[in-house]
């Protein structure tokens, strides 16, 4: 780095490889959570969509648009999947104190015992991935996945 914060030319220049190359590590690696996911939810009569969202409002309930903002996906995609929750009963709209229109979004006992349902092959694949990447290697690729999402935070608001 320079004094003024910018890039220096030889590391500027290995720049869009290293953006391509982690971009389509992301991709592939979101493919790989999704389809892993859907097998895991789909004992319990989930998605790995609908497990998301549910797990999304587990802690408080949410309006639709702090969901979508928590999950980095769009409002629309996320009322989609709140209806479809709503609707097979595995949540419900509640009033928000805050805002008269955006509802809350919170799991029902039914939605809670689904994810519930999960619980043991979720634990199952957390063991065999820290088995696969030591404990230590597991935490740091956290760390690393972490440290990408909050830098592309950064300059998406610069």
């Amino acid at each position: 780095m320079s004094e003024q914060g910018q890039i220096s030319t030889p590391a500027r220049a290995g720049a869009p490889e290293l953006l391509s190359r982690s971009a389509l590590g992301v991709f592939r690696l979101n493919g790989q959570f999704l389809s892993v996911a859907d097998e895991l939810a789909a004992p319990a009569g989930l998605t790995a969509a609908w497990w998301q969202v549910l797990g999304a409002v587990l802690p408080q309930p949410l309006p639709v648009s702090g969901i979508a903002r928590e999950m980095g996906i769009t409002r629309q995609s996320v009322q989609r999947i709140a209806d479809l929750l709503v609707e097979r009963g595995l949540a419900a709209y509640e009033p928000n104190p805050a805002h008269r229109r955006a509802k809350l979004l919170t799991p029902t006992e039914k939605g809670r015992a689904a994810i519930h349902e999960i619980t043991p092959g979720h634990a199952a694949l957390a063991v065999r991935l820290a088995g696969e990447l030591g404990a230590e290697g597991f935490a740091e690729t956290v760390r690393v996945l972490e440290r990408l999402s909050r830098a592309l935070d950064a300059i998406e608001h610069d």
